[in-house]
């Protein structure tokens, strides 16, 4: 027997003390990654500072960000929480952990030819207007608009590179970012390929995650160039489902 649907939400019902409690609550889980932000920016601080350390108070921080947004919208928190906009928060917690800390960690480990500011200016620049830009998400689509500022997993990789193809890859990044190119947003992928696109996304995060006992002298070649399969397969889809969708929208 089907199960009864659930209830319509009516946004003229009153508030009440459990859903108020409940909205605060996802804003503060969401305000959580800045304290994890500072433990990272901490380290980077450090006299030496151990990138193994960031990267995981950053996953920690990716988390967050990945979990936040389907609590918010399934406790309906600009209902239940209407003075505080989650989205601001979430854009600070977002440019310091996804950006800022990512590049300066980059910059403390000499990964980029000097001068180092030189390289990663682009970045950090095209990065902000990124986030200022009121069209740079597309939720009813399921898309980002340029290089969605995925600057940690950039750093993460730059480890594995030489100083001048780091700094190539960062100014790519940064031109791409300003760019008409569209990115999937996995949480908001359509069916059939949101799930199969969250679970890619798990089992590199998890890839991930094994390399750093050994992150990063040790890793092997071949593990490095195996953890890059996901994310072309993610450009891959990227640039399918949005053609797909421009040719449903011309229809």
């Amino acid at each position: 027997m089907k199960a009864a649907p659930a209830p319509a939400k009516d946004p003229a019902r009153p508030v009440t003390r459990g859903e108020r409690v409940r909205g605060h609550a996802v804003h503060l889980y969401t305000a959580s990654g800045v304290v994890l932000a500072f433990i990272a920016a901490a380290e980077i601080c450090a006299p030496r500072p151990d990138p193994r350390r960031v990267f995981a108070f950053l996953v920690a921080a990716v988390l967050v960000d990945a979990t936040d947004g389907p609590l918010a919208r399934m406790w309906d928190v600009k209902r239940t929480a209407p003075a505080i906009n989650g989205r601001t928060i979430d854009d600070i917690v977002d440019f310091l952990t996804f950006t800022f800390l990512p590049l300066l960690l980059v910059w403390r480990m000499e990964w980029i030819p000097e001068p180092g500011w030189l390289w990663l200016a682009p970045a950090l620049l095209a990065s902000l207007f990124g986030f200022a830009n009121e069209g740079a998400k597309d939720e009813a689509g399921g898309f980002f608009r340029g290089f969605p500022s995925y600057w940690n997993i950039a750093a993460f990789y730059a480890a594995f590179l030489s100083p001048w193809g780091n700094a190539a890859m960062f100014v790519i990044l940064a031109v791409l970012t300003v760019s008409p190119v569209w990115f999937i947003y996995p949480n908001l992928a359509p069916r059939p390929w949101k799930m199969p696109l969250l679970a890619g996304a798990a089992l590199w995060l998890v890839l991930l995650l094994a390399f750093l006992p050994r992150y990063p002298d040790d890793v092997p070649e071949w593990a490095v160039a195996l953890s890059l399969v996901y994310p072309a397969i993610y450009t891959l889809a990227s640039f399918y489902l949005k053609r797909r969708a421009d040719s449903a929208a011309r229809s």
